[in-house]
């Protein structure tokens, strides 16, 4: 990665210095035409596949940012999409130019809406709201047309704000009735008391939302949205980065942080959680997962939350993030549009528990060994001491010393990294060989080879993954596969992610410059392919045994994302399928003959149905009880789910002995961490499936195996 980021700086600089811009380009003081000039070129110029800036362009971008603007069709009137229509099939012509027009008119009209809104939402949450009306709300808000008039606007909102109102209410009517629960002298506040406290609470809510947050966008800040949907429009994976977020960025890992130990990410006007840190309070509460949205967010000394919807995500962290023994409630709607609080109480998040960890596991009288990576991490100036590849060699030397016969490397939920380290990893199972291929635009493919003869582990080997196991993952994955290596177990196919970013310093390109800070800009330059010359782009990888999760039935992955690249194919590398013969196919089979009859994999199944039934539904009541029941409802049908999380299997799972070591001089609360994980494995169906498969395998052990250690063993004793 850094040598072919060395490359492409080398070449933009070149075709930069080549073209003719002028010393006044550079001194120009208008920062915006500059941004939009600078990062045109690199995108035309380093871009994997840069796409044509024509009337097509124009059209999509025209959607996608007014979309971006207003998602929930709240400000602009039809009268405003009119006025801005003429710019429809201009702004590929504006961006060539450097002309910012389009953006100017926009964000003034924004901004005057924002104003009238502000007096909207105050009129309307002045008034009660009746929560016996049959009425109903939709939160799919891509149905909406946007509105013909003021009376249409005062009414969208209107309904907005009930929804929000609505959980306000519902949770101050549970308070209300815990409260006489604890004591049976409280006095229950009656309806009209509560509703108005709740209305108070959304008040409150999105005063700090528009006061805090919108009031405090500069100019910069929706140049900056506006930069960055027109560089999305070549893949979801490339991004800008002003110089706020940039500083961020270069920032990012310090060693330790102060918060909840989740990733978040903005998408639309929501913050969905992309990663929760092993070890990390989050991870540990076991009530948060990936792709759940943080609603509202409510500190230990507060009476009423924040509601973060629309908030920009760097907001939105300073009420999620706090001081190490602070409790934060978060109001999250899960994937199947059921809502709910979570309390969890914030820690220091340390960034070594997302290295790789081991355990080691009994079965059947067998010696078990199990790696869980959360990320293929590295360090490029300390690449000796933190990398994963190198970490992941040592817990399987300490767990050979345990008499480890087979083993499951963990790549669930594991988004990817360094492309070096992936290589390097891959190269521990197999005795040489390419591992990854890669091409650039109008360059010949790359092949990645591991070049170390030597073999860190040479016995049955299975891989876990699942949807959320992306880029890195899966060219480990899939190197694996091709090479019969290891028998693939987890959703049916991986996250689909097949390109490879850098991240570039515009100032690096602008030797004069007055204008300031220009910020960063991510892009795709690459493209892997596997090593049989598929590409993971889109398709992922197939899993060999295909296990249920919750994800089964909801589009999850790169097919899921606006303007993702398309899958491909090139020319196959030259390799050798790995020599020793396992059983494969026998064994396959018999994991999926076990599954069939899995009780715990078909309710997981039926969970991912429901779950799916519940996206659809997007329609909600607005009559309180009408909302009550069918909250209950859906509270009474999931109980059947408890099973789930309730799931026990007969496996015990230790520490090796290396690490057994380091819990008597520990200050980290290391073996507390380790206890907690284990208890998870013990619970983990696809864990136990997992270790089932390696059973068969080593009872498949080759006898082609043998016969090659017997010939090794002889051939040694020529020789002496």
């Amino acid at each position: 990665m850094k040598r072919n980021y060395k490359v492409l700086s080398l070449l933009l600089l070149l075709a930069f210095a080549s073209c003719s811009f002028t010393t006044k380009t550079f001194d120009n003081p208008d920062k915006d035409k500059l941004l939009v000039q600078i990062i045109t070129f690199v995108l035309e110029r380093g871009h994997f596949d840069p796409i044509a800036m024509d009337d097509n362009f124009s059209e999509e971008l025209f959607n996608d940012y007014i979309e971006t603007l207003d998602p929930f069709k709240r400000y602009f009137y039809e009268s405003d999409i009119k006025d801005f229509e003429k710019f429809k099939f201009q702004l590929d012509d504006q961006i060539k130019a450097t002309d910012v027009t389009f953006f100017n008119i926009t964000h003034e009209r924004l901004l005057k809406r924002i104003a009238e809104a502000k007096d909207v939402y105050k009129e309307i949450l002045d008034k009660p709201f009746d929560y016996s009306i049959d009425e109903t709300f939709d939160t799919d808000y891509d149905k909406y047309e946007f509105v013909k008039n003021k009376k249409q606007l005062r009414e969208r909102w209107r309904k907005q704000l009930k929804f929000s109102t609505l959980s306000n209410y519902d949770d101050i009517q549970i308070q209300e009735e815990q409260s006489k629960e604890r004591d049976d002298s409280y006095k229950i506040k009656n309806k009209v008391e509560v509703e108005k406290e709740a209305r108070e609470a959304t008040l409150k809510s999105i005063e700090i939302y528009f006061n805090d947050n919108i009031d405090d966008l500069k100019r910069e800040d929706w140049f900056a949205i506006y930069v960055n949907t027109i560089v999305e429009e070549f893949d979801p994976h490339t991004y800008y980065l002003p110089p706020r977020s940039k500083e961020a960025f270069d920032m990012d890992m310090s060693g330790k942080l102060e918060g909840i130990g989740a990733r978040l990410q903005k998408r639309m006007d929501y913050i969905k959680i992309v990663e929760l840190i092993s070890g990390g309070p989050a991870w540990r509460s076991q009530e948060l997962e990936v792709e759940d949205v943080i609603l509202k967010v409510k500190q230990e000394d507060e009476e009423f939350p924040i509601d973060i919807v629309g908030m920009r995500i760097n907001d939105a962290i300073k009420y999620i993030k706090g001081p190490k023994g602070t409790k934060v409630t978060l109001t999250i709607k899960k994937v199947d549009g059921t809502i709910k609080d979570v309390t969890i109480t914030r820690d220091v998040v340390e960034l070594g528990e997302t290295y790789a960890k081991s355990s080691v596991v009994e079965k059947d009288g067998k010696t078990f060994g199990i790696i869980n990576l959360p990320k293929f991490y590295v360090d490029f100036n300390d690449y000796k001491n933190i990398n994963a590849a190198q970490d992941v060699k040592k817990e399987i030397e300490r767990l050979k010393l345990e008499g480890m016969e087979g083993l499951v490397l963990d790549l669930r939920n594991n988004g990817g990294g360094s492309l070096p380290t992936v290589v390097e990893m891959a190269g521990l199972f197999i005795k040489e060989g390419p591992v990854v291929q890669v091409r650039s635009t109008g360059s010949n493919k790359e092949v990645l080879k591991d070049r170390d003869k030597s073999i860190a582990w040479d016995g049955p080997l299975v891989i876990l993954v699942n949807e959320l196991s992306a880029s890195a993952s899966e060219i480990m994955a899939a190197a694996m596969q091709d090479y019969k290596r290891a028998i693939i177990i987890g959703s049916k196919q991986t996250y689909g992610k097949g390109t490879v970013q850098n991240v570039y310093n515009l100032n690096d390109l602008v030797r004069s410059n007055t204008s300031g800070d220009l910020g960063a800009l991510a892009f795709t330059t690459q493209k892997y392919y596997r090593i049989n010359g598929g590409s993971v782009q889109l398709e992922g990888v197939q899993s060999d045994v295909e296990v249920p999760g919750r994800f089964s039935f909801i589009e999850v992955g790169e097919k899921e994302k606006d303007n993702p690249l398309p899958y491909d194919e090139i020319t196959s590398a030259d390799f050798t399928p790995w020599e020793y013969y396992y059983d494969y196919d026998t064994t396959i089979n018999r994991s999926k003959e076990r599954m069939s009859r899995n009780e715990q994999l078909n309710l997981i199944e039926e969970n991912a149905r429901w779950v799916k039934s519940k996206i659809d539904q997007t329609v909600v009541s607005l009559n309180y009880e009408k909302y009550k029941e069918q909250i209950e409802n859906e509270k009474e049908e999931s109980k059947v789910f408890d099973a789930i999380s309730q799931y026990q299997t007969n496996l015990t799972f230790k520490s090796h002995a290396f690490e057994q070591s380091l819990f008597e001089q520990d200050t980290t609360d290391l073996k507390e961490k380790r206890e907690r994980w284990h208890k998870s494995l013990s619970k983990d169906v696809y864990v136990e499936e997992a270790l089932n498969v390696l059973e068969d395998l080593k009872l498949s052990y080759p006898i082609k195996n043998v016969i090659a250690a017997k010939t090794q063993t002889e051939t040694k004793s020529v020789k002496q």
